[in-house]
C-alpha cells in the first residue's frame, strides 16, 4: 500500500449509502453537518471527505470526492453533485472555517498485483456480473464492463448493485486488498445471480401453471354446460366452493391430492346417487380439520408451577414430574431436537389413582401450562375399535374416530388431548380399541396415523397426549408399554383441608350464588366433614358434602335469614346430620382371630379386616367374603405355615390339624383379589389359636411363604394413607418396601410409625398383644349355640 501526501478536508457524513472511487452521485443535504461541510469545500479546493456513519461513529476509511455541482432539489432540499476519487483513511481533527468537522485525510491506494489469481477473479467477476445484467434486460451495460480492465476498479463496480446492503457497501469500500475484495463480492454476486436463477424458474413453472389452469377452467366451462342440459348444474358451485375451502384450509399435498380425486369423483356423479352423499360427508369431515392451526407453544416452567400450585393443593411430586415433561419438551423445541430423535421412549404422560384426586382437571392445568387448546375422549366402556380408528366410509352413519374428532373440535393440530378412563376399555367381537389405541399413542408410528374413514395420513406427533386410569392392572401390556405411569395416590387430611376451603368452597360459593361474608366455614368444622363424614382417597364425598352444607345456608338465606351463617363443630350436625364414620377398628379388633389389614383397591387405599374362626368338624379351610384365586391361595399357605410351625409360634398342643379354620373377610359383597393379604390371614390365625388379640392400632400388608418370609407389596403409599385416615398409628410393611418410603408424605410419616419386617415372626412381635384374652392350650373357649353347635369366636 503506498500513501501520498496528508490533505485536510472537511466531512460530509453518509448515513444512507456509500460512494466509492470514480462513482458520480447526488447527495441530498438534509443534515446539518452536510451542509456546512458543502459551504466550506471551496477551501479544500472544492473536496470533501466522505464518510459512512453507522450508529453513530465515523467509519476509518472514507472517499476522497469533488464537489461538481451545488443546487436545490425540486422540493426545495438542497443537494450537491459529487465525483468520488479515490479512497483515504481518517486521521486526526483539525480546526477550519466554518462550522464544518475538518479531518486530516491520508489518500490510500488499491493493494494488489497483477497476479493469475486476481486476473482469474476479475475475469470470473465480469462474466457473474455481465450474466446478472442480461437476465436483467440492462444489456447496454455489459459493453461498458468490458471496457473497464483494472481489477480493483472492477471490483468497485459493486457499489451500484442493489444486492449489496450498506454493510456489505462499507466493506468493500474499507477492503484495501484487491484480491479479497474481489472475492467478497464475486461471493455476493453469485448468490444474487442464484436467486434470480430461481425467480426465473419460478416464474417459467407459474407460466406453465397458469396455461393449465387456463385449460382446464375452458374445459370446466364445457363440462358445466353439458351439465346444465342434462340438470345436474348445481354442484359446479358445490364443487367451487369446495375448492375455495381447500385453498384455504393449509391442508398438506397429500390431503389436497385426495380431495382432489373427490371433487373430480363428484363432479361425475349425479346428485339422486347415494356416493354423492357420502363424498360431500366425507369432504366436510376432512376440510373442518385445522389442517394449518397450531398454537403457539409456552414453555415458562414458573408460569407452569404457578399453574399447577393454584389449580391443585398438595400432589407435590406429580406436579415435579410435570414440570419435568415441560422442561425436556422445552428444551427439545428450543434446541430444535430432529423429530426421529423425540419418538424414541416413551413420552405419554398416563395419571393413575383413585376416582376424585384431580386427574382429569391436571391434565386441563398441564393444557393451560402450555396454552394450547384442551380435548377430551371419554374412552370409559369403549368397544369398538372404529370409535377409535374411524368407521370404513362404505357403513351406513359411518364417521371418523374419536381422536380425529377431538383435534378438530379442539381446533388445533397441536392440542392436549386426555384420554379419559383409558383402563376400562373393553373388547368384544367388534374389535380391540386397546389395540387400536397402540397407534395413536406410539411416537414411532403416531405422525403417519391413518384413520378407516379419512384414509388420508394424519400427524399425531405434535398432540400432547396424555392418559388416566383409576389402576394400571387393567390396562393392557401393549398400551402400558406406551405410557409412563405418574401415580395421583391421594390426599392426607390436612390437604383435603386445604382444597375444601381454598378450592372447593369458593366453587361451590359461585354456583350458588351465595356470597362470601354470608357464610363462614370453621377449619375444625372442615376438619370433622374430612375425617367423620367422608372416607376416600380423593375429594368428590367432601366436595358432596361441602355443597349440601351450602343448600341448607341457601334455604336459610332464601328465607330471609340475615348476618353470617357459621358452620362449626356445634352446628354440623344440623348441616349434614350424625357422621357418618366413626372409629371401628379398636372394636373389630378386641377378641382375637381379627386383624386388620390394608388393601388398594379402584377407590384408593382402604382398611380389610380378616376373621378367622375355628372349630371342630372335617379338617380344612373355609374362606368366605367374595376372594379371588389370589387371596385364597395365601390363605391355604398362612394355615400350612401355622400348622407346620405350631411349635415355634407357641400354639403348644392345640389342635390344628384336627379342627376346620374359617377366614372371613368382611364385606361380602366386593369382590377381593390381591397378593398382600398373607401376612394379615396369618396374624389373624395366630391371633385366634393364642388368644392374643391383634393391637388395635397396627394395620399391616404383605404376603407370605412357606417359610415365613415376607415378601414385598405394591401401593405402599395408597395403603399407609388409608391406615392414616383409619385413625391407624403402626403400619406393619416388608423390609423390602423400604425405598416406597420416599413416597410417603413427610406429614404422615411424622405421626404414623413404619415396622418393617422380613420374617412373619417380627409382624406377630409388633401385631399381637403380649397377654391372651382368657385361658386353655387350644386358644379361646368356643360357647355353644342355641342348637348345641360351636359358634365361632370371632364371629
Amino acid at each position: 500500500m503506498s500513501e501520498t501526501q496528508i490533505l485536510t478536508l472537511p466531512v460530509l457524513p453518509l448515513t444512507a449509502g456509500v460512494v466509492g472511487p470514480t462513482m458520480v452521485v447526488t447527495i441530498a443535504l438534509d443534515e446539518v453537518e452536510g451542509v456546512a461541510a458543502a459551504d466550506v469545500a471551496g477551501g479544500a479546493g472544492g473536496q470533501v471527505l466522505l464518510v459512512p456513519k453507522r450508529d453513530g461513529q465515523f467509519r476509518k476509511i472514507g472517499t476522497i470526492a469533488k464537489l461538481e455541482q451545488d443546487g436545490e432539489l425540486p422540493n426545495g432540499t438542497r443537494a450537491v453533485v459529487v465525483r468520488g476519487l479515490g479512497r483515504a483513511r481518517l486521521g486526526a481533527g483539525r480546526s477550519g472555517d466554518g462550522n464544518a468537522l475538518w479531518v486530516e485525510a491520508t489518500p490510500v491506494d488499491d493493494t494488489h498485483t497483477d497476479s493469475p489469481e486476481i486476473v482469474r477473479l476479475a475475469n470470473e467477476y465480469r462474466a457473474v456480473v455481465e450474466e446478472i445484467l442480461e437476465r436483467r434486460g440492462a444489456r447496454q451495460m455489459v459493453e461498458a464492463i468490458g471496457s473497464i480492465d483494472d481489477p480493483g476498479a472492477l471490483a468497485d463496480l459493486s457499489f451500484y448493485s442493489p444486492d449489496l446492503d450498506l454493510d456489505d457497501k462499507i466493506r468493500v469500500l474499507e477492503t484495501l486488498d484487491v484480491a479479497e475484495r474481489l472475492t467478497f463480492v464475486l461471493d455476493r454476486a453469485k448468490e444474487a445471480l442464484a436467486e434470480l436463477a430461481v425467480r426465473d424458474d419460478v416464474r417459467r413453472s407459474v407460466g406453465e401453471d397458469l396455461e393449465k389452469e387456463q385449460r382446464e377452467a375452458l374445459l370446466r366451462r364445457q363440462m358445466a354446460a353439458i351439465r346444465s342440459e342434462l340438470g345436474d348444474g348445481d354442484d359446479e358451485d358445490l364443487v367451487e366452493q369446495y375448492r375455495a375451502r381447500l385453498a384455504e384450509s393449509g391442508a398438506p399435498e397429500n390431503v389436497v391430492e385426495a380431495v382432489e380425486r373427490e371433487l373430480t369423483k363428484l363432479e361425475r356423479t349425479s346428485a339422486q346417487s347415494p356416493e354423492h352423499s357420502w363424498i360431500i360427508n366425507w369432504l366436510d369431515t376432512v376440510l373442518e380439520i385445522p389442517w394449518s392451526e397450531r398454537a403457539p407453544e409456552h414453555h415458562d416452567l414458573v408460569a407452569a408451577r404457578a399453574i399447577l400450585d393454584e389449580d391443585h393443593a398438595g400432589l407435590d411430586e406429580v406436579k415435579e414430574r410435570i414440570v419435568e415433561y415441560l422442561a425436556v419438551r422445552k428444551l427439545r423445541a428450543e434446541r430444535e431436537v430432529d423429530p426421529a430423535d423425540r419418538r424414541a421412549g416413551p413420552t405419554i404422560l398416563a395419571l393413575v389413582g383413585p376416582p376424585g384426586v384431580g386427574k382429569t382437571s391436571l391434565g386441563e392445568s398441564i393444557a393451560r401450562a402450555l396454552e394450547r387448546p384442551f380435548g377430551r375422549v371419554a374412552l370409559g366402556g369403549v368397544h369398538d375399535e372404529s370409535e377409535i380408528r374411524g368407521h370404513r366410509r362404505t357403513y351406513v352413519g359411518s364417521r371418523a374416530g374419536r381422536v380425529v374428532r377431538a383435534i378438530t373440535e379442539a381446533g388445533a393440530m397441536n392440542p392436549v388431548l386426555l384420554l379419559d378412563e383409558i383402563d376400562k376399555v373393553g373388547s368384544d367381537w367388534r374389535g380391540d380399541p386397546s389395540s387400536a389405541l397402540l397407534e395413536v399413542l406410539d411416537p414411532a408410528q403416531n405422525h403417519t396415523f391413518r384413520d378407516h374413514y379419512l384414509e388420508v395420513e394424519l400427524d399425531l406427533s405434535d398432540v400432547v397426549f396424555l392418559a388416566t386410569a383409576n389402576t394400571f392392572e387393567t390396562i393392557p401390556g401393549p398400551l402400558l408399554d406406551r405410557l409412563e405411569v405418574i401415580t395421583v395416590d391421594g390426599y392426607t387430611e390436612a390437604e383435603k383441608v386445604v382444597i375444601g376451603r381454598e378450592h372447593l368452597l369458593p366453587r361451590l360459593l359461585r354456583s350458588t350464588g351465595i356470597e362470601p361474608d354470608e357464610v363462614t366455614f370453621t377449619d375444625e368444622a372442615v376438619a370433622e366433614i374430612v375425617s367423620r363424614y367422608t372416607r376416600e382417597a380423593g375429594v368428590r364425598s367432601l366436595e358432596r358434602q361441602l355443597a349440601k352444607a351450602l343448600r341448607k345456608v341457601a334455604t336459610r338465606l332464601a328465607d330471609g335469614q340475615t348476618g353470617t351463617v357459621t358452620v362449626d363443630l356445634e352446628t354440623l350436625k344440623d348441616f349434614l346430620g350424625k357422621p357418618r364414620h366413626t372409629p371401628e377398628v379398636a372394636e373389630r379388633t378386641s377378641v382375637p382371630g381379627v386383624a386388620t389389614g390394608l388393601a388398594v383397591t379402584g377407590a384408593g387405599g382402604d382398611v380389610l379386616f380378616v376373621e378367622a374362626a375355628l372349630m371342630d368338624g372335617e379338617p380344612g379351610l373355609t374362606l368366605t367374603g367374595q376372594l379371588g384365586d389370589v387371596m385364597r391361595e395365601s390363605a391355604e399357605i398362612a394355615r400350612s405355615y401355622v400348622r407346620s410351625h405350631k411349635d415355634t409360634l407357641g400354639l403348644g398342643d392345640a389342635n390344628v390339624d384336627g379342627r376346620r379354620v374359617h377366614v372371613h373377610v368382611p364385606a361380602g359383597a366386593i369382590p377381593k383379589d390381591g397378593p398382600s393379604a398373607g401376612v394379615t390371614m396369618t396374624t389373624a390365625m395366630v391371633s385366634l389359636l393364642t388368644g392374643r388379640p391383634v393391637r388395635h392400632t397396627v394395620g399391616m400388608t404383605g404376603e407370605v411363604t412357606l417359610q415365613g418370609k415376607v415378601l414385598p407389596i405394591g401401593g405402599v403409599k395408597q395403603k399407609v394413607l388409608a391406615a392414616h385416615r383409619a385413625g391407624l398409628t403402626d403400619v406393619i410393611l416388608p423390609a423390602r418396601n423400604e425405598p416406597d418410603l420416599d413416597d410417603i408424605p413427610d406429614g404422615v410419616r411424622a405421626v404414623m410409625t413404619i415396622h418393617l419386617a422380613s420374617d412373619i415372626g417380627e409382624v406377630l412381635a409388633v401385631a399381637l398383644e403380649d397377654e391372651p384374652v382368657g385361658a386353655g392350650s387350644e386358644g379361646p373357649d368356643v360357647p355353644d349355640g342355641p342348637d348345641g353347635s360351636e359358634v365361632p369366636a370371632a364371629a
